[in-house]
C-alpha cells in the first residue's frame, strides 16, 4: 500500500547534510526497521549482521521478537560507525540476490528507496547507488557530477568519465575519504578533456589554458588556472600539515566536473 504522501506527491526538501563520518543512533534503528519492512526476518537479519561484523550469534536467543530483534539492534548499535554502512550494503546484496518482491517493486528496490529517503530527510551525506554507498552532496553537486559523467561518456571521452567516477569513489571511502585522490582524479578528468579539445596531448591543463586563452572565457580562465594551481599543490604536491578538507575536495570535484562538461561541448576557435 502506498503512503498518502507518495500518492499525492508531497515531499519535503532535503535537509542540509550534517552527517557523513558518523552513524547516529536513530539511523542504526531505522536501518533495522526498513529491513523488516523490506521482508527480512530477525533470524535472517541476525545471520547477515553476524557474518558482516564477524560476531557470534547468541545460541540462547531463539524467539524472533523481542530476543533476536534486540540482539540485532544491539549488534548494530554498538559497532563502529563505518560498519553500519557495511551492513546497509550487505542488506541490499541479500535483497538483490533473493529476488523477492513487495507488490510491484523488488525488496532491493524498496530497501534502497527507503534508505535513501531517510538519508535525505536526516541530513546524512550518503546514498545507495547500484548496491554501493557513495558520498552525497547538495542537489547542484549531484546534478553536475551526473551530467558531466553521462555527457563525457556519450561523447566518447570514457577516460575522463571514469576519472570522475574515481573521484566520487575517493570521496566515498570509509572510514576516511581520500580527499587528495579525489582532487587528483577530478583534475585528471578535466585535463583529459582539455587535451582532447585542444589537440595538445602532452601539456598540462595550466599550459593548455595559457596557450589557448579562448578555451574558457575570461576572467573564468584565470580562476581555472588558480584552481589548477590549488589542485596541483593540494592533490599532487601535498605538504606536511596541509591536507585539504573534505569540503575543499568536494568543491574542486564539482568545479572540475562542470568545466569538463563545458569543454566537452566546445572546440577551440
Amino acid at each position: 500500500m502506498t503512503r498518502f504522501s507518495d500518492r499525492y506527491g508531497y515531499q519535503s526538501d532535503d535537509v542540509e547534510i550534517t552527517v557523513r563520518l558518523d552513524a547516529p543512533d536513530e539511523l542504526r534503528d531505522i536501518i533495522v526497521d526498513i529491513a523488516y519492512e523490506s521482508g527480512l526476518t530477525p533470524l535472517t537479519f541476525r545471520s547477515i549482521v553476524c557474518r558482516l561484523l564477524r560476531k557470534r550469534a547468541d545460541p540462547n536467543n531463539w524467539s524472533a521478537f523481542p530476543n533476536v530483534d534486540n540482539e540485532v539492534r544491539k549488534l548494530i548499535g554498538s559497532c563502529e560507525w563505518y560498519r553500519v554502512y557495511d551492513v546497509v550494503e550487505g542488506l541490499y546484496e541479500y535483497f538483490a540476490n533473493s529476488q523477492a518482491y513487495l507488490n510491484d517493486e523488488s525488496s532491493a528496490e524498496y530497501f534502497a528507496k527507503e534508505i535513501n529517503n531517510y538519508f535525505r530527510q536526516a541530513g546524512i551525506g550518503w546514498q545507495l547507488s547500484a548496491g554501493k554507498l557513495e558520498t552525497r552532496g547538495s542537489e547542484a553537486f549531484e546534478y553536475s557530477l551526473a551530467e558531466a559523467s553521462d555527457e563525457l561518456a556519450e561523447s566518447g571521452r570514457t577516460t575522463a568519465a571514469n576519472e570522475i567516477h574515481q573521484s566520487i569513489a575517493d570521496l566515498s571511502r570509509r572510514p576516511h575519504p581520500d580527499v587528495t585522490g579525489a582532487i587528483q582524479h577530478a583534475l585528471a578528468a578535466l585535463e583529459c578533456v582539455a587535451r582532447d579539445v585542444s589537440g595538445d596531448e602532452r601539456s598540462t591543463l595550466g599550459t593548455i589554458l595559457t596557450r589557448n586563452p579562448g578555451l574558457v572565457p575570461s576572467p573564468l580562465n584565470q580562476a581555472l588556472e588558480k584552481l589548477w594551481g590549488f589542485a596541483s599543490e593540494q592533490g599532487r604536491h601535498l605538504r606536511e600539515g596541509r591536507e585539504p578538507s573534505y569540503e575543499e575536495a568536494e568543491l574542486t570535484v564539482q568545479v572540475a566536473a562542470a568545466v569538463g562538461r563545458y569543454l566537452s561541448k566546445k572546440a577551440i576557435p
